[in-house]
C-alpha cells in the first residue's frame, strides 16, 4: 500500500513541478508524510520510467514518459476518451464499458501503460475486466485509470448499483 501511494505521489509532484534531484523530490515526499531512502526513491523512478531532460535553462529535470506523450500517443489518449462509455465497480474489480469493437484497443492501451497497480485486462467486444494487484483498492485503481487518461473521470463517472428496497425477485 505504502508503495503505490509513494509511486502516485511521485507521479503527482513530477508531473506538477520542476524537480531537478532526487533530494529535491525526497524532501517534497517527506512533506507529503511520505519517507523513503534515495535507494528505493531510485528503484521507484526506475519503474515508473522517469528520465532526466532538460529544462531549457541548462540544468535538468525529471519528467514522466506518460506526461510528455508524443502526437501519436496524445491522440490514442483522446481516442480512449471518447469510445468509454461507463465504469462499473464490481467485487474489487472494475468494468469499463466502451463503444461496440473498442474493449480491445482501450484494454491495449491500458496494459502498455505497465502500471503496477494493475495486474491486467481482460476485454470483449464492448467490455473490459480490469485486474488491480493485491492490496491495491478501487480508489488507487480510478487514480491511475485517471493518470493513464486524464480526464476520464471528468468525462465519465463511475456508476453506482441503484437500490430499489420495493423490488422484489419471484423465484
Amino acid at each position: 500500500m505504502q508503495k503505490t501511494l509513494r509511486l502516485l505521489a511521485i507521479e503527482k509532484i513530477i508531473a506538477g513541478e520542476k524537480i531537478s534531484s532526487q533530494e529535491a523530490l525526497l524532501k517534497k515526499l517527506k512533506g507529503n508524510g511520505l519517507i523513503c531512502t534515495q535507494a528505493t526513491l531510485s528503484r521507484d523512478l526506475r519503474q515508473l520510467g522517469v528520465s532526466r531532460i532538460p529544462d531549457g535553462e541548462g540544468a535538468y529535470r525529471y519528467s514522466l514518459t506518460s506526461s510528455n506523450p508524443s502526437q501519436g500517443e496524445s491522440g490514442s489518449r483522446m481516442n480512449m476518451l471518447t469510445v468509454i462509455s461507463e465504469i462499473v465497480e464490481a467485487k474489487g474489480l472494475m468494468v469499463i464499458r466502451t463503444i461496440p469493437g473498442h474493449a480491445n484497443a482501450t484494454a491495449y492501451f491500458i496494459d502498455n501503460s505497465r502500471r503496477y497497480e494493475i495486474a491486467g485486462t481482460i476485454a470483449g467486444d464492448d467490455t473490459i475486466l480490469v485486474i488491480p494487484r493485491n492490496g491495491i483498492s478501487l480508489k488507487q485503481l480510478h487514480n491511475c485509470l485517471e493518470l493513464i487518461m486524464p480526464g476520464l473521470h471528468g468525462n465519465i463517472r463511475p456508476q453506482t448499483p441503484e437500490v430499489n428496497p420495493k423490488r422484489k425477485f419471484n423465484i
